[in-house]
């Protein structure tokens, strides 16, 4: 299993946890695919996930949801979550940190297509759920998230 672990590059999972105190795309690990050659969806729910508002410094709360159709490279989950982890301390507006974490995955998997959500806790009376996706650009993927995003409630 650790041999395993060593061939993918993998330094997180098994180890004794280092918590990155601000935000860490660095931490972000991948693995190879066992089933390329399927598509299928990979869902991750983050129900705890906390950033700070980048004017007053105050702390917001949302649900971050992942789901990705992945080609070769997949995340692993325990870097998912000190990933998600590293905005605890982080400023960024809510639509910002969407589109953020989204693009850092991208980056990461180059996935066939991904789409983030964030549920954020109301401020001020107001809840705000930004939402990106995106498609491979020249496959179906990417007509997948033109429906998508068209059919977002």
């Amino acid at each position: 299993m650790e041999n395993d672990r060593n061939k993918e590059g993998l330094s997180a999972l098994g180890r004794k946890t280092a918590y990155p105190s601000d935000y860490a795309p660095q931490v972000l690990e991948a693995f190879t695919n066992q089933h390329p050659d399927n598509d299928y969806w990979v869902r991750f729910n983050c129900p705890e996930f906390t950033t700070l508002c980048p004017i007053t410094g105050q702390p917001d709360f949302a649900e971050i949801r992942i789901a990705y159709v992945p080609d070769v490279k997949m995340v692993e989950s325990k870097s998912l979550k000190l990933y998600l982890g590293s905005f605890r301390n982080h400023g960024g507006f809510h639509e910002d940190t969407v589109n953020t974490i989204m693009k850092d995955l991208i980056g990461l998997m180059d996935p066939k297509y991904i789409e983030v959500t964030g549920f954020f806790t109301p401020r001020g009376g107001i809840s705000i759920y930004p939402y990106a996706n995106y498609g491979r650009p020249g496959t179906r993927y990417e007509e997948l998230a033109l429906r998508r995003f068209d059919s977002h409630e």
